[in-house]
């Protein structure tokens, strides 16, 4: 049985939502060179919030078996409007990407110092976690499962330039760290389109500086319900994590 500390809470943000989430720590404590602690921080995003996505999302209660091994403090939410989060999901996220800016703000002033930020979005949430940009003074890695590439433009209200832009943006970053993953099965996304997209990013990246992997994981659906493909992803996050 796992030791974790698990705390459920509600974070004020400073736009006045309040956003309900699960927290919880490492197994074990990790040191840095120096034998300082070293606080590791994951935040997840969970699917679409009008299609019943939330925090204790199976796939990212799955997430968690890496990011505990890794020594990451894990904080799930739900977004606004889910369970007893406050306020209205909008139609083009926007409001969603204010409150992931202004909770990771709240997040590291609440675990102090943390060195190491991880965002982590699957499905709808990974198209904002890839609005999140790389934090100064503070490694921050995204990764993006299942990014919803088919169904973007009615996800986001027909705003998908934006997050394009923004993705592009992360990506030409310097000091981003980024891994996209996603299913040669996806139910909403083929293979081909998301082979000509990968290929658009890893153009964006080579001109920078960024680090950049993008895995297709044979036999995985959206949904990562067959074993052998959640059994790859995992370690595929497992490796690439820092």
């Amino acid at each position: 049985m796992s030791s974790r500390r698990r705390t459920h809470g509600t974070a004020h943000l400073p736009s006045g939502t309040t956003l309900e989430y699960m927290f919880s720590s490492p197994d074990a404590i990790i040191l840095d060179a120096s034998g300082a602690v070293s606080n590791k921080l994951a935040i997840c995003l969970h699917p679409w919030s009008w299609l019943g996505g939330r925090m204790d999302d199976p796939v990212l209660q799955l997430l968690s078996v890496p990011l505990n091994q890794k020594g990451y403090h894990i904080l799930r939410y739900n977004s606004r409007g889910v369970g007893k989060s406050t306020g209205w999901p909008s139609l083009s996220g926007s409001r969603e990407v204010q409150d992931l800016q202004e909770l990771v703000q709240w997040a590291l002033g609440t675990i102090s110092p943390v060195t190491s930020v991880a965002i982590i979005g699957y499905s709808y949430g990974s198209l904002i976690a890839s609005s999140m940009p790389a934090l100064p003074n503070i490694k921050t890695s995204h990764v993006l499962l299942s990014y919803p590439l088919g169904p973007r433009h009615w996800l986001t209200a027909f705003r998908g330039k934006t997050y394009t832009a923004a993705l592009r943006s992360l990506v030409q970053d310097p000091h981003s760290n980024v891994l996209v993953l996603h299913g040669d099965h996806d139910d909403f996304t083929s293979s081909d389109v998301y082979a000509a997209w990968a290929q658009s990013l890893v153009a964006d990246e080579t001109n920078n500086q960024g680090r950049l992997e993008v895995v297709q994981i044979e036999h995985g659906s959206h949904f990562w319900r067959e074993e052998q493909a959640k059994k790859k992803l995992l370690e595929v996050v497992s490796r690439w994590l820092p």
